[in-house]
């Protein structure tokens, strides 16, 4: 085989390489990571930001640490009252961490297994 022809097919197969992994992150993608928390309160700043504070549980790697996430949509916390356990997925959107979705869930008590 001459040279270019043998450069040529190391192109094609790398670009092809490169295509296949691309499309195979692309329908690969994990399921969403629900964190327990207890839901501490909300608040709404002068811009017309929504913000929620959630109260995170030690097994979020975090010792009882206490998060803010902007909430895009005021109907996610439509029947969570203050105090109430939940669980909730997010996302680093716009450099804030922003609430995707949120559910209540009964308690999980101190030394036995949670879901």
């Amino acid at each position: 085989m001459s040279r270019a022809l043998c450069r040529t097919m190391v192109v094609v197969a790398a670009t092809s390489v490169v295509v296949m992994s691309s499309a195979t992150a692309q329908t690969n993608e994990p399921p969403p990571v629900f964190t327990r928390a207890r839901l501490a309160s909300s608040y709404e700043e002068p811009g017309g930001k929504l913000y929620v504070r959630l109260k995170l549980l030690p097994r979020s790697k975090l010792p009882f640490a206490t998060q803010t996430f902007r909430l895009p949509d005021r109907s996610l916390l439509a029947d969570i009252p203050d105090g109430s356990w939940v669980k909730f997925t997010s996302k680093h959107i716009d450099g804030e961490n922003t609430l995707m979705s949120i559910h209540t869930v009964a308690e999980c008590k101190r030394f036995q297994p949670c879901d």
